[in-house]
Protein backbone atom coordinates (compact mmCIF):
# COMPACT_ATOMS: atom_id res chain seq x y z
CA UNK A 1 0.00 0.00 0.00
CA UNK A 2 1.07 3.59 -1.02
CA UNK A 3 0.19 6.92 0.83
CA UNK A 4 -0.76 9.81 -1.36
CA UNK A 5 -2.84 12.79 -1.18
CA UNK A 6 -5.76 14.02 -3.77
CA UNK A 7 -7.08 17.54 -3.37
CA UNK A 8 -6.10 17.44 0.36
CA UNK A 9 -7.22 14.66 0.94
CA UNK A 10 -5.11 11.61 2.02
CA UNK A 11 -5.82 7.85 1.66
CA UNK A 12 -4.01 4.53 1.20
CA UNK A 13 -4.43 2.95 -2.30
CA UNK A 14 -2.78 -0.36 -3.60
CA UNK A 15 0.77 -0.22 -5.44
CA UNK A 16 0.35 0.11 -8.78
CA UNK A 17 -3.27 1.78 -8.81
CA UNK A 18 -3.76 4.72 -11.03
CA UNK A 19 -4.19 8.36 -10.29
CA UNK A 20 -7.57 7.84 -12.23
CA UNK A 21 -8.46 4.90 -10.21
CA UNK A 22 -7.40 6.25 -6.97
CA UNK A 23 -9.43 9.47 -7.39
CA UNK A 24 -12.23 7.76 -8.68
CA UNK A 25 -11.79 5.63 -4.88
CA UNK A 26 -12.75 9.40 -3.36
CA UNK A 27 -15.79 10.05 -6.07
CA UNK A 28 -13.95 12.29 -7.68
CA UNK A 29 -14.68 12.35 -11.25
CA UNK A 30 -12.06 13.38 -14.40
CA UNK A 31 -12.65 13.45 -17.55
CA UNK A 32 -11.66 10.90 -19.98
CA UNK A 33 -12.17 10.03 -24.02
CA UNK A 34 -9.72 8.07 -24.67
CA UNK A 35 -9.90 5.76 -22.16
CA UNK A 36 -11.68 2.48 -21.92
CA UNK A 37 -12.22 0.68 -19.04
CA UNK A 38 -11.93 -2.63 -21.13
CA UNK A 39 -9.40 -1.49 -23.06
CA UNK A 40 -5.43 -0.71 -22.36
CA UNK A 41 -4.27 3.00 -21.60
CA UNK A 42 -3.40 4.83 -24.33
CA UNK A 43 -3.39 8.14 -22.98
CA UNK A 44 -3.61 9.72 -26.44
CA UNK A 45 -6.35 12.76 -26.34
CA UNK A 46 -4.62 13.61 -22.66
CA UNK A 47 -8.28 15.41 -21.14
CA UNK A 48 -7.83 13.46 -17.74
CA UNK A 49 -4.21 15.53 -16.87
CA UNK A 50 -4.04 16.70 -13.35
CA UNK A 51 -1.18 18.44 -11.41
CA UNK A 52 1.00 16.28 -9.03
CA UNK A 53 3.88 18.22 -7.33
CA UNK A 54 7.37 17.83 -8.24
CA UNK A 55 6.63 17.47 -11.72
CA UNK A 56 7.42 20.09 -14.57
CA UNK A 57 4.34 19.00 -16.71
CA UNK A 58 0.76 17.65 -15.87
CA UNK A 59 0.34 14.13 -16.08
CA UNK A 60 -2.18 11.69 -17.82
CA UNK A 61 -3.79 10.28 -14.88
CA UNK A 62 -5.35 7.25 -16.89
CA UNK A 63 -1.60 5.70 -17.24
CA UNK A 64 0.18 7.28 -14.33
CA UNK A 65 0.52 5.17 -11.10
CA UNK A 66 0.72 6.80 -7.95
CA UNK A 67 3.57 6.78 -5.53
CA UNK A 68 4.54 6.60 -2.18
CA UNK A 69 4.05 10.43 -0.74
CA UNK A 70 2.57 11.77 -3.92
CA UNK A 71 0.46 14.99 -4.24
CA UNK A 72 -1.88 15.49 -6.82
CA UNK A 73 -4.80 18.55 -7.52
CA UNK A 74 -7.54 17.19 -9.89
CA UNK A 75 -8.61 20.30 -10.96
CA UNK A 76 -6.84 23.15 -9.68
CA UNK A 77 -6.71 25.93 -12.19
CA UNK A 78 -3.67 24.84 -14.43
CA UNK A 79 -5.37 21.71 -14.95
CA UNK A 80 -8.81 23.17 -15.62
CA UNK A 81 -7.23 25.90 -18.75
CA UNK A 82 -5.01 23.00 -19.81
CA UNK A 83 -8.43 20.66 -20.38
CA UNK A 84 -10.59 23.79 -21.51
CA UNK A 85 -7.51 23.95 -24.06
CA UNK A 86 -7.34 20.30 -25.08
CA UNK A 87 -10.80 20.15 -25.94
CA UNK A 88 -11.35 23.13 -27.55
CA UNK A 89 -8.41 21.41 -29.94
CA UNK A 90 -10.36 18.33 -30.21
CA UNK A 91 -13.70 20.08 -31.05
CA UNK A 92 -11.73 21.82 -33.99
CA UNK A 93 -11.54 18.85 -36.07
CA UNK A 94 -14.77 17.38 -34.87
CA UNK A 95 -18.64 18.41 -37.10
CA UNK A 96 -20.82 20.61 -34.28
CA UNK A 97 -24.08 18.94 -35.46
CA UNK A 98 -24.92 17.07 -32.22
CA UNK A 99 -28.60 17.83 -32.58
CA UNK A 100 -28.78 15.34 -36.05
CA UNK A 101 -25.98 12.50 -34.42
CA UNK A 102 -27.60 8.77 -33.38
CA UNK A 103 -25.38 9.85 -29.91
CA UNK A 104 -27.06 13.12 -29.12
CA UNK A 105 -27.31 12.83 -25.26
CA UNK A 106 -25.34 9.43 -25.16
CA UNK A 107 -21.72 11.05 -26.58
CA UNK A 108 -19.25 10.99 -24.17
CA UNK A 109 -17.54 14.58 -25.95
CA UNK A 110 -20.81 16.02 -25.30
CA UNK A 111 -20.46 14.47 -21.60
CA UNK A 112 -17.08 16.01 -21.36
CA UNK A 113 -17.76 19.40 -22.31
CA UNK A 114 -21.07 19.32 -20.00
CA UNK A 115 -18.92 18.24 -17.35
CA UNK A 116 -16.14 21.10 -17.74
CA UNK A 117 -19.18 23.10 -18.53
CA UNK A 118 -17.46 24.76 -22.46
CA UNK A 119 -20.00 27.17 -22.79
CA UNK A 120 -18.20 29.74 -25.39
CA UNK A 121 -17.15 29.28 -28.93
CA UNK A 122 -13.83 27.41 -29.79
CA UNK A 123 -10.46 29.55 -30.45
CA UNK A 124 -9.71 27.64 -33.37
CA UNK A 125 -11.43 27.54 -36.53
CA UNK A 126 -12.85 24.03 -37.56
CA UNK A 127 -11.32 22.42 -40.22
CA UNK A 128 -13.22 19.05 -41.49
CA UNK A 129 -11.79 15.88 -41.03
CA UNK A 130 -13.44 14.75 -44.56
CA UNK A 131 -16.76 14.67 -45.32
CA UNK A 132 -16.32 10.86 -45.44
CA UNK A 133 -19.50 9.06 -44.47
CA UNK A 134 -19.69 5.10 -45.15
CA UNK A 135 -22.45 2.79 -44.66
CA UNK A 136 -21.58 0.17 -47.20
CA UNK A 137 -21.50 -2.94 -44.89
CA UNK A 138 -25.67 -2.32 -44.08
CA UNK A 139 -25.11 -2.83 -40.29
CA UNK A 140 -22.93 0.21 -39.37
CA UNK A 141 -22.08 3.87 -40.35
CA UNK A 142 -18.79 5.21 -40.07
CA UNK A 143 -18.64 9.19 -40.16
CA UNK A 144 -15.06 10.71 -40.25
CA UNK A 145 -15.86 14.27 -39.48
CA UNK A 146 -17.18 12.86 -35.91
CA UNK A 147 -13.95 10.96 -35.45
CA UNK A 148 -11.77 12.48 -32.35
CA UNK A 149 -8.91 10.05 -33.42
CA UNK A 150 -8.82 8.17 -29.60
CA UNK A 151 -8.22 4.75 -31.18
CA UNK A 152 -10.24 3.00 -29.07
CA UNK A 153 -12.56 1.24 -32.86
CA UNK A 154 -8.73 0.30 -33.63
CA UNK A 155 -7.86 -1.26 -30.19
CA UNK A 156 -10.95 -3.51 -29.99
CA UNK A 157 -11.36 -4.72 -33.55
CA UNK A 158 -7.26 -4.99 -33.52
CA UNK A 159 -6.74 -6.03 -30.31
CA UNK A 160 -9.80 -7.92 -29.12
CA UNK A 161 -11.52 -9.38 -32.46
CA UNK A 162 -8.30 -9.80 -34.55
CA UNK A 163 -10.37 -8.70 -37.56
CA UNK A 164 -7.91 -5.97 -38.77
CA UNK A 165 -10.79 -3.47 -41.12
CA UNK A 166 -9.49 -0.25 -38.74
CA UNK A 167 -6.29 1.57 -39.20
CA UNK A 168 -4.40 4.29 -38.06
CA UNK A 169 -3.99 6.39 -41.13
CA UNK A 170 -1.44 9.47 -41.14
CA UNK A 171 -0.08 11.29 -38.50
CA UNK A 172 -0.17 14.26 -35.71
CA UNK A 173 -2.52 16.81 -36.42
CA UNK A 174 -3.87 14.82 -39.52
CA UNK A 175 -4.49 11.41 -37.95
CA UNK A 176 -7.48 9.73 -38.17
CA UNK A 177 -9.07 5.74 -37.90
CA UNK A 178 -10.69 4.11 -40.58
CA UNK A 179 -10.13 1.40 -43.43
CA UNK A 180 -6.81 0.56 -44.72
CA UNK A 181 -5.69 2.85 -48.02
CA UNK A 182 -9.01 4.91 -47.76
CA UNK A 183 -11.14 1.85 -49.08
CA UNK A 184 -14.54 1.49 -47.47
CA UNK A 185 -15.60 -1.16 -44.57
CA UNK A 186 -17.44 -3.58 -47.01
CA UNK A 187 -14.03 -3.37 -49.35
CA UNK A 188 -12.24 -4.67 -46.27
CA UNK A 189 -12.44 -7.84 -44.09
CA UNK A 190 -15.20 -5.96 -41.81
CA UNK A 191 -17.95 -9.09 -40.31
CA UNK A 192 -19.57 -6.42 -39.28
CA UNK A 193 -20.23 -7.17 -35.39
CA UNK A 194 -19.99 -3.54 -33.78
CA UNK A 195 -17.48 -3.70 -31.41
CA UNK A 196 -15.98 -0.93 -32.82
CA UNK A 197 -19.98 1.06 -32.53
CA UNK A 198 -19.67 0.08 -29.18
CA UNK A 199 -16.12 1.10 -27.86
CA UNK A 200 -16.63 4.66 -29.94
CA UNK A 201 -17.33 7.24 -27.91
CA UNK A 202 -18.77 9.80 -30.23
CA UNK A 203 -21.16 9.14 -33.30
CA UNK A 204 -18.63 7.95 -35.50
CA UNK A 205 -19.12 4.92 -35.65
CA UNK A 206 -23.37 4.18 -35.18
CA UNK A 207 -25.76 1.34 -36.35
CA UNK A 208 -27.25 1.78 -39.77
CA UNK A 209 -30.63 2.50 -38.31
CA UNK A 210 -33.87 0.94 -40.60
CA UNK A 211 -36.56 2.33 -37.86
CA UNK A 212 -38.05 4.49 -41.18
CA UNK A 213 -38.35 1.03 -42.90
CA UNK A 214 -40.48 0.11 -40.34
CA UNK A 215 -42.44 3.63 -39.41
CA UNK A 216 -43.49 3.31 -42.94
CA UNK A 217 -45.31 0.58 -43.08
CA UNK A 218 -47.29 0.61 -39.72
CA UNK A 219 -50.74 1.19 -40.23
CA UNK A 220 -50.14 -0.12 -43.93
CA UNK A 221 -51.50 -3.08 -45.80
CA UNK A 222 -48.45 -5.64 -44.76
CA UNK A 223 -49.32 -7.34 -42.25
CA UNK A 224 -46.29 -6.89 -39.55
CA UNK A 225 -45.13 -9.66 -38.10
CA UNK A 226 -41.86 -9.58 -35.37
CA UNK A 227 -39.64 -12.10 -34.02
CA UNK A 228 -37.71 -10.97 -30.54
CA UNK A 229 -33.81 -12.58 -29.95
CA UNK A 230 -33.25 -13.99 -26.35
CA UNK A 231 -31.18 -11.66 -25.19
CA UNK A 232 -33.00 -8.91 -26.20
CA UNK A 233 -35.59 -9.27 -23.07
CA UNK A 234 -32.45 -9.19 -20.90
CA UNK A 235 -31.23 -5.87 -22.68
CA UNK A 236 -33.98 -3.75 -23.54
CA UNK A 237 -34.97 -2.08 -20.29
CA UNK A 238 -31.32 -1.37 -19.63
CA UNK A 239 -31.24 0.97 -23.06
CA UNK A 240 -34.46 2.37 -21.47
CA UNK A 241 -32.58 3.20 -18.15
CA UNK A 242 -33.41 0.66 -16.48
CA UNK A 243 -30.10 -1.62 -13.94
CA UNK A 244 -28.58 -3.92 -16.38
CA UNK A 245 -30.11 -7.79 -15.93
CA UNK A 246 -33.79 -6.50 -15.92
CA UNK A 247 -36.31 -9.01 -17.38
CA UNK A 248 -38.72 -7.72 -19.69
CA UNK A 249 -40.36 -10.34 -21.88
CA UNK A 250 -44.12 -9.08 -21.40
CA UNK A 251 -42.90 -5.51 -21.55
CA UNK A 252 -41.38 -5.77 -24.56
CA UNK A 253 -44.20 -7.72 -26.37
CA UNK A 254 -47.20 -4.74 -24.96
CA UNK A 255 -44.83 -1.74 -26.56
CA UNK A 256 -44.41 -3.51 -29.63
CA UNK A 257 -48.24 -4.29 -29.54
CA UNK A 258 -48.25 -0.19 -28.65
CA UNK A 259 -45.58 0.53 -31.24
CA UNK A 260 -48.20 -1.02 -34.39
CA UNK A 261 -46.51 -4.45 -34.68
CA UNK A 262 -49.45 -6.90 -35.64
CA UNK A 263 -47.88 -9.73 -34.39
CA UNK A 264 -44.73 -10.91 -31.56
CA UNK A 265 -42.61 -13.69 -32.25
CA UNK A 266 -40.22 -15.14 -29.57
CA UNK A 267 -37.01 -16.61 -31.34
CA UNK A 268 -36.34 -19.25 -28.66
CA UNK A 269 -38.89 -21.20 -30.99
CA UNK A 270 -36.51 -21.45 -33.68
CA UNK A 271 -33.80 -21.60 -31.14
CA UNK A 272 -35.10 -25.00 -29.89
CA UNK A 273 -35.66 -25.56 -33.64
CA UNK A 274 -32.03 -24.97 -33.86
CA UNK A 275 -31.02 -27.65 -31.45
CA UNK A 276 -33.00 -30.41 -33.07
CA UNK A 277 -31.66 -29.70 -36.31
CA UNK A 278 -27.98 -28.82 -35.18
CA UNK A 279 -28.04 -32.20 -32.52
CA UNK A 280 -29.03 -34.20 -35.22
CA UNK A 281 -26.53 -32.87 -38.04
CA UNK A 282 -23.67 -33.70 -35.20
CA UNK A 283 -24.87 -37.16 -34.33
CA UNK A 284 -24.92 -37.70 -37.98
CA UNK A 285 -21.50 -36.29 -38.37
CA UNK A 286 -20.35 -38.52 -35.16
CA UNK A 287 -21.47 -41.53 -37.03
CA UNK A 288 -19.13 -40.65 -39.93
CA UNK A 289 -21.83 -37.94 -42.15
CA UNK A 290 -19.61 -35.02 -41.96
CA UNK A 291 -16.61 -33.08 -40.90
CA UNK A 292 -15.55 -33.33 -37.23
CA UNK A 293 -15.56 -31.04 -35.85
CA UNK A 294 -18.89 -29.33 -36.29
CA UNK A 295 -18.86 -25.37 -35.42
CA UNK A 296 -22.12 -23.70 -34.86
CA UNK A 297 -22.96 -21.60 -37.10
CA UNK A 298 -25.93 -19.30 -35.40
CA UNK A 299 -23.54 -15.99 -35.29
CA UNK A 300 -23.28 -13.89 -38.59
CA UNK A 301 -20.45 -11.80 -37.64
CA UNK A 302 -18.44 -15.45 -36.83
CA UNK A 303 -20.01 -16.93 -39.78
CA UNK A 304 -18.42 -13.96 -41.78
CA UNK A 305 -14.93 -14.19 -39.80
CA UNK A 306 -14.64 -18.12 -41.04
CA UNK A 307 -15.31 -17.30 -44.53
CA UNK A 308 -12.88 -14.58 -44.43
CA UNK A 309 -9.96 -16.02 -42.71
CA UNK A 310 -11.04 -19.97 -42.48
CA UNK A 311 -12.68 -20.39 -45.89
CA UNK A 312 -10.55 -23.98 -45.85
CA UNK A 313 -12.49 -25.10 -42.94
CA UNK A 314 -16.39 -23.98 -44.57
CA UNK A 315 -17.14 -27.86 -44.36
CA UNK A 316 -16.88 -27.66 -40.71
CA UNK A 317 -19.79 -25.44 -40.23
CA UNK A 318 -23.08 -26.51 -39.31
CA UNK A 319 -25.44 -26.13 -42.17
CA UNK A 320 -28.25 -24.72 -40.25
CA UNK A 321 -29.57 -21.52 -40.65
CA UNK A 322 -29.45 -18.93 -37.40
CA UNK A 323 -32.43 -18.53 -35.29
CA UNK A 324 -32.98 -15.42 -37.09
CA UNK A 325 -32.85 -17.30 -40.50
CA UNK A 326 -34.84 -20.21 -39.66
CA UNK A 327 -37.57 -17.79 -38.16
CA UNK A 328 -37.61 -15.92 -41.31
CA UNK A 329 -38.07 -18.57 -43.89
CA UNK A 330 -41.18 -20.14 -41.38
CA UNK A 331 -42.80 -17.23 -41.68
CA UNK A 332 -42.56 -16.33 -45.16
CA UNK A 333 -43.61 -20.19 -45.69
CA UNK A 334 -45.86 -22.36 -43.26
CA UNK A 335 -46.61 -19.10 -41.13
CA UNK A 336 -48.40 -17.19 -44.34
CA UNK A 337 -49.73 -20.44 -45.68
CA UNK A 338 -51.46 -20.71 -42.36
CA UNK A 339 -52.96 -17.66 -42.35
CA UNK A 340 -53.62 -17.10 -47.10
CA UNK A 341 -51.04 -14.87 -46.96
CA UNK A 342 -48.43 -14.52 -49.87
CA UNK A 343 -44.99 -13.95 -48.86
CA UNK A 344 -44.54 -10.45 -50.24
CA UNK A 345 -48.27 -9.17 -47.94
CA UNK A 346 -45.92 -9.72 -44.50
CA UNK A 347 -43.14 -7.82 -43.33
CA UNK A 348 -40.96 -9.86 -41.44
CA UNK A 349 -38.99 -8.20 -38.84
CA UNK A 350 -36.36 -8.71 -36.28
CA UNK A 351 -35.14 -7.95 -33.20
CA UNK A 352 -31.53 -8.65 -32.57
CA UNK A 353 -29.12 -7.27 -30.02
CA UNK A 354 -26.47 -8.30 -33.30
CA UNK A 355 -25.25 -5.49 -36.33
CA UNK A 356 -24.50 -8.80 -37.86
CA UNK A 357 -27.66 -9.60 -38.15
CA UNK A 358 -28.76 -6.97 -40.86
CA UNK A 359 -25.98 -8.13 -43.42
CA UNK A 360 -26.87 -12.16 -42.84
CA UNK A 361 -30.81 -10.78 -43.47
CA UNK A 362 -29.52 -9.44 -47.11
CA UNK A 363 -27.58 -12.64 -47.70
CA UNK A 364 -28.91 -14.21 -51.07
CA UNK A 365 -29.26 -17.56 -49.26
CA UNK A 366 -31.47 -16.15 -46.99
CA UNK A 367 -34.45 -15.32 -49.52
CA UNK A 368 -36.72 -17.34 -51.91
CA UNK A 369 -37.53 -16.40 -55.32
CA UNK A 370 -36.44 -12.71 -54.68
CA UNK A 371 -38.03 -12.20 -51.49
CA UNK A 372 -35.97 -12.24 -48.53
CA UNK A 373 -37.20 -13.92 -45.32
CA UNK A 374 -36.23 -11.48 -42.86
CA UNK A 375 -37.07 -7.80 -44.26
CA UNK A 376 -35.95 -5.39 -41.93
CA UNK A 377 -33.30 -5.99 -38.68
CA UNK A 378 -33.88 -3.42 -35.62
CA UNK A 379 -31.34 -3.62 -32.97
CA UNK A 380 -32.00 -3.26 -29.23
CA UNK A 381 -30.77 0.46 -29.93
CA UNK A 382 -33.30 0.99 -32.52
CA UNK A 383 -35.94 -0.36 -30.79
CA UNK A 384 -35.58 1.44 -27.74
CA UNK A 385 -35.86 4.64 -29.58
CA UNK A 386 -38.91 3.26 -30.73
CA UNK A 387 -40.65 3.23 -28.03
CA UNK A 388 -38.96 6.29 -26.50
CA UNK A 389 -40.42 8.19 -29.94
CA UNK A 390 -43.73 6.67 -29.10
CA UNK A 391 -43.90 8.32 -25.72
CA UNK A 392 -44.80 4.66 -24.02
CA UNK A 393 -43.87 4.64 -20.57
CA UNK A 394 -41.72 1.08 -20.17
CA UNK A 395 -41.70 0.89 -16.88
CA UNK A 396 -45.23 0.65 -16.40
CA UNK A 397 -46.25 -1.42 -18.69
CA UNK A 398 -48.48 -4.37 -18.58
CA UNK A 399 -46.99 -7.75 -19.68
CA UNK A 400 -48.08 -9.90 -22.78
CA UNK A 401 -47.54 -12.96 -23.82
CA UNK A 402 -45.82 -13.58 -27.21
CA UNK A 403 -48.12 -14.63 -29.88
CA UNK A 404 -49.15 -18.39 -31.00
CA UNK A 405 -47.96 -20.59 -32.53
CA UNK A 406 -44.55 -19.03 -32.17
CA UNK A 407 -44.40 -18.09 -28.82
CA UNK A 408 -43.24 -20.87 -27.14
CA UNK A 409 -39.52 -20.99 -26.34
CA UNK A 410 -37.76 -23.19 -23.61
CA UNK A 411 -35.09 -21.98 -21.04
CA UNK A 412 -32.40 -23.60 -23.79
CA UNK A 413 -33.34 -21.27 -26.19
CA UNK A 414 -33.22 -18.66 -23.81
CA UNK A 415 -29.05 -19.12 -22.86
CA UNK A 416 -28.44 -18.73 -26.46
CA UNK A 417 -27.80 -15.49 -25.78
CA UNK A 418 -24.37 -16.24 -23.43
CA UNK A 419 -21.56 -17.59 -24.55
CA UNK A 420 -21.57 -21.03 -24.04
CA UNK A 421 -25.55 -21.37 -24.24
CA UNK A 422 -26.20 -23.24 -27.42
CA UNK A 423 -23.40 -25.60 -26.23
CA UNK A 424 -25.64 -26.48 -23.12
CA UNK A 425 -28.95 -26.69 -25.02
CA UNK A 426 -27.50 -29.07 -27.78
CA UNK A 427 -25.90 -31.08 -24.99
CA UNK A 428 -28.97 -31.01 -22.95
CA UNK A 429 -30.83 -32.41 -26.14
CA UNK A 430 -28.12 -34.80 -27.53
CA UNK A 431 -27.79 -36.27 -23.88
CA UNK A 432 -31.31 -37.38 -23.59
CA UNK A 433 -31.66 -38.51 -27.43
CA UNK A 434 -28.67 -40.55 -28.10
CA UNK A 435 -28.98 -42.18 -24.31
CA UNK A 436 -32.35 -42.18 -23.73
CA UNK A 437 -31.73 -41.16 -20.09
CA UNK A 438 -33.34 -37.97 -18.08
CA UNK A 439 -30.03 -35.60 -17.10
CA UNK A 440 -30.36 -35.38 -13.43
CA UNK A 441 -28.55 -31.90 -13.76
CA UNK A 442 -28.90 -30.10 -17.01
CA UNK A 443 -26.70 -26.68 -16.12
CA UNK A 444 -23.62 -27.66 -17.97
CA UNK A 445 -21.43 -25.53 -15.65
CA UNK A 446 -17.83 -26.20 -18.06
CA UNK A 447 -19.28 -24.28 -20.77
CA UNK A 448 -20.72 -21.18 -18.34
CA UNK A 449 -18.80 -18.19 -17.27
CA UNK A 450 -16.59 -15.20 -19.31
CA UNK A 451 -13.17 -16.85 -19.57
CA UNK A 452 -11.86 -16.64 -23.53
CA UNK A 453 -11.60 -20.12 -24.31
CA UNK A 454 -13.49 -23.31 -22.66
CA UNK A 455 -13.04 -27.32 -22.93
CA UNK A 456 -14.51 -29.57 -21.83
CA UNK A 457 -15.21 -33.59 -21.98
CA UNK A 458 -18.90 -34.93 -21.94
CA UNK A 459 -19.50 -38.54 -21.59
CA UNK A 460 -23.17 -38.94 -24.13
CA UNK A 461 -23.68 -42.58 -23.82
CA UNK A 462 -20.40 -44.71 -25.12
CA UNK A 463 -18.91 -41.51 -26.40
CA UNK A 464 -16.42 -38.71 -24.52
CA UNK A 465 -18.04 -35.47 -26.57
CA UNK A 466 -14.89 -33.19 -26.96
CA UNK A 467 -15.99 -29.74 -26.94
CA UNK A 468 -15.24 -26.13 -26.90
CA UNK A 469 -16.75 -23.06 -26.36
CA UNK A 470 -15.14 -19.57 -27.10
CA UNK A 471 -16.29 -15.86 -27.53
CA UNK A 472 -14.78 -12.81 -29.21
CA UNK A 473 -13.35 -13.02 -32.38
CA UNK A 474 -9.63 -12.92 -31.12
CA UNK A 475 -10.70 -16.62 -29.26
CA UNK A 476 -12.21 -17.91 -32.30
CA UNK A 477 -8.91 -17.14 -34.38
CA UNK A 478 -6.75 -18.62 -31.02
CA UNK A 479 -8.88 -21.83 -31.51
CA UNK A 480 -9.18 -22.25 -35.08
CA UNK A 481 -5.42 -22.21 -35.22
CA UNK A 482 -5.37 -24.83 -33.16
CA UNK A 483 -8.10 -27.30 -34.97
CA UNK A 484 -6.33 -26.15 -38.52
CA UNK A 485 -2.60 -27.29 -37.29
CA UNK A 486 -3.92 -30.55 -35.65
CA UNK A 487 -3.31 -29.63 -31.91
CA UNK A 488 -6.47 -29.65 -30.86
CA UNK A 489 -8.99 -32.77 -31.53
CA UNK A 490 -13.05 -31.92 -30.45
CA UNK A 491 -16.42 -32.88 -31.94
CA UNK A 492 -18.25 -29.77 -31.17
CA UNK A 493 -17.83 -25.99 -31.08
CA UNK A 494 -19.69 -23.38 -30.52
CA UNK A 495 -17.97 -19.53 -31.17
CA UNK A 496 -19.67 -16.57 -30.36
CA UNK A 497 -18.53 -13.38 -32.25
CA UNK A 498 -19.05 -10.98 -29.68
CA UNK A 499 -17.68 -10.84 -26.44
CA UNK A 500 -19.48 -12.89 -23.60
CA UNK A 501 -22.12 -13.85 -26.35
CA UNK A 502 -25.26 -12.11 -27.79
CA UNK A 503 -25.75 -10.00 -24.42
CA UNK A 504 -22.46 -8.40 -25.75
CA UNK A 505 -23.65 -7.56 -29.13
CA UNK A 506 -23.04 -4.51 -31.13
CA UNK A 507 -26.60 -3.34 -31.26
CA UNK A 508 -27.20 -3.90 -27.53
CA UNK A 509 -26.99 -0.36 -25.12
CA UNK A 510 -23.09 0.55 -24.26
CA UNK A 511 -21.23 -1.82 -22.63
CA UNK A 512 -18.45 -2.08 -19.88
CA UNK A 513 -17.70 -5.57 -18.67
CA UNK A 514 -18.69 -4.33 -15.38
CA UNK A 515 -22.48 -4.50 -16.70
CA UNK A 516 -22.05 -8.04 -18.92
CA UNK A 517 -22.13 -10.01 -15.57
CA UNK A 518 -25.45 -8.82 -14.19
CA UNK A 519 -26.72 -9.71 -17.75
CA UNK A 520 -24.94 -13.08 -17.76
CA UNK A 521 -27.33 -13.88 -14.44
CA UNK A 522 -30.09 -12.53 -15.72
CA UNK A 523 -29.91 -15.33 -18.29
CA UNK A 524 -29.48 -18.08 -16.33
CA UNK A 525 -32.12 -17.10 -13.92
CA UNK A 526 -34.65 -16.28 -16.52
CA UNK A 527 -33.96 -20.11 -17.64
CA UNK A 528 -34.23 -21.57 -14.54
CA UNK A 529 -37.91 -19.89 -13.97
CA UNK A 530 -39.41 -21.27 -17.58
CA UNK A 531 -41.24 -24.36 -17.36
CA UNK A 532 -39.63 -26.07 -20.42
CA UNK A 533 -35.66 -26.22 -20.01
CA UNK A 534 -34.99 -28.43 -22.99
CA UNK A 535 -35.36 -28.10 -26.39
CA UNK A 536 -36.52 -31.30 -27.36
CA UNK A 537 -39.56 -30.68 -24.70
CA UNK A 538 -41.18 -28.04 -26.62
CA UNK A 539 -44.70 -29.45 -27.98
CA UNK A 540 -44.99 -26.66 -30.72
CA UNK A 541 -41.65 -27.49 -31.99
CA UNK A 542 -42.89 -30.98 -31.92
CA UNK A 543 -45.69 -29.89 -33.95
CA UNK A 544 -44.71 -28.35 -36.59
CA UNK A 545 -42.24 -31.33 -36.99
CA UNK A 546 -46.02 -33.32 -37.73
CA UNK A 547 -47.91 -30.87 -39.47
CA UNK A 548 -45.31 -29.65 -42.00
CA UNK A 549 -41.44 -30.31 -41.47
CA UNK A 550 -41.48 -33.88 -41.03
CA UNK A 551 -37.94 -34.68 -39.36
CA UNK A 552 -34.72 -33.11 -38.22
CA UNK A 553 -32.60 -32.83 -41.30
CA UNK A 554 -35.21 -34.38 -43.24
CA UNK A 555 -35.89 -33.38 -46.87
CA UNK A 556 -37.85 -29.78 -45.98
CA UNK A 557 -36.20 -28.81 -43.12
CA UNK A 558 -33.30 -28.79 -45.64
CA UNK A 559 -35.03 -26.87 -48.16
CA UNK A 560 -35.77 -24.66 -45.07
CA UNK A 561 -34.00 -24.76 -42.32
CA UNK A 562 -30.29 -25.13 -44.40
CA UNK A 563 -27.66 -23.21 -45.98
CA UNK A 564 -24.45 -22.92 -47.51
CA UNK A 565 -21.06 -20.67 -46.89
CA UNK A 566 -19.32 -18.14 -49.48
CA UNK A 567 -15.49 -18.16 -49.35
CA UNK A 568 -14.99 -14.49 -49.08
CA UNK A 569 -10.69 -14.37 -48.42
CA UNK A 570 -10.71 -12.36 -51.74
CA UNK A 571 -10.66 -9.27 -49.08
CA UNK A 572 -7.47 -10.36 -47.88
CA UNK A 573 -5.14 -10.02 -50.96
Amino acid sequence: MVNITINGIGLQVEEGTTILQAAESLGISIPTLCHHPDQEVKASCRICVVEAKGFNTLVPSCQYPVFEGMEIQTHSPKVRNARMHLLELILSRHVQDCLHCARNGSCELQEVSRQLHFDKTPRYPYVERSNIIDDTTGSIVRTESKCISCGRCLYVCTNVQSVNAISKIDRSFNVKFGSPYNSTLAEGPCVNCGQCVQACPTGALTIKDSTDKVWSQIGGKKLIAAQVAPSVRINLAEALGEEPGTVSSGRLVTAMKRIGFDLVFDTNFTADLTILEEGTELLGRLSGGGALPMITSCSPGWIKFCETYYPDMLDNLSTCKSPQGMFGALIKTYYADSIGKKPEDILSVSVMPCTAKKFEAARPELSADGIADVDVVLTVQELANMIEASGIDFKSLPETEYDAPFGLGSGAGTIFGVTGGVMEAALRTVYEVVTGDTLDNIEFEAVRGFEGIKEATIPVGDLNVKIAVAHGLGNARKLMDKVRSGEADYHFIEIMACPGGCIGGGGNPIKTWKKMKPRLEAVYRHDRELPLRKSHENPAVTEIYAQFLGEPNGHKSHELLHTHYVDRSEVLK
